[in-house]
């Protein structure tokens, strides 16, 4: 219920930005040179897998839902460079035994070279592809038989598909998919146990954007 109240609050905040922003002339579309500002929330759903030594069996990791923020700048008409920002926390246990392993937090900065079709139509998909590099911090072990826990930050790839339109002069609406190919390895107990784990997530955005 608070969930739903939440979602409803930013879908009226959001209608009633779109609706206050000034009617200009008409819109000449995405160009060279623009920067466009997104706000999102984002769904992050990690698809994992894991190799685990000594426990063996494999690692469940829990989605989480985030504000999120990213910047688009247009080298052409076509082109754009997008920089997305925005941090996660996620529950990790162990299966099938159930172990908890504590909670980790994601900065997931991600790069991507995309391509918009239909820049001068408002409703303008893109494709687009880049490089993350994922920072894990705050790691908190749960005591008991697991006392330290530790990720390793690592590189990974990203895949990308969204659609921008354009409501309002320069005010956009925005769905983003993004798919992040992405490994780390964890060491548990000071070594006692480790861990090659595939995180791949999918994070999923909605959300409005501004192109200046």
């Amino acid at each position: 219920m608070k969930l739903n109240r939440k979602l409803g609050a930013g879908i009226a905040i959001a209608a009633a930005v779109m609706t206050a922003a000034p009617a200009h002339a008409e819109s000449t579309g995405k160009s060279a040179g623009d920067i466009m500002v997104r706000a999102r929330a984002l769904w992050a759903v990690p698809d994992e897998s894991a190799s685990v030594t000594v426990l063996g069996g494999d690692v469940n990791v829990s989605n989480d839902v985030v504000p999120e923020i990213d910047f688009t700048y247009f080298v052409t008409d076509n082109i754009a460079l997008e920089l997305i920002a925005g941090t996660t926390r996620h529950d990790v246990s162990h299966t099938p035994t159930g172990i908890d392993l504590g909670k980790v937090s994601l900065l997931p900065p991600t790069l991507t070279l995309q391509y918009h079709f239909l820049p001068k139509e408002k409703l303008s998909p893109y494709i687009g592809a880049g490089v993350n590099y994922t920072i894990f911090y705050n790691e908190d072990a749960p005591g008991g038989a697991v006392t330290s826990i530790d990720y390793k930050n690592s590189f990974g790839w990203a895949l990308q598909a969204g659609v921008d339109y354009e409501v309002a002069d320069r005010w956009y609406v925005n769905l983003d998919v993004k798919k992040i190919f992405l490994s780390t390895d964890v060491s548990i107990n000071g070594g006692a146990i480790n861990a090659d784990v595939d995180l791949d997530p999918w994070l999923i955005g909605v959300g409005i954007g501004y192109r200046f």
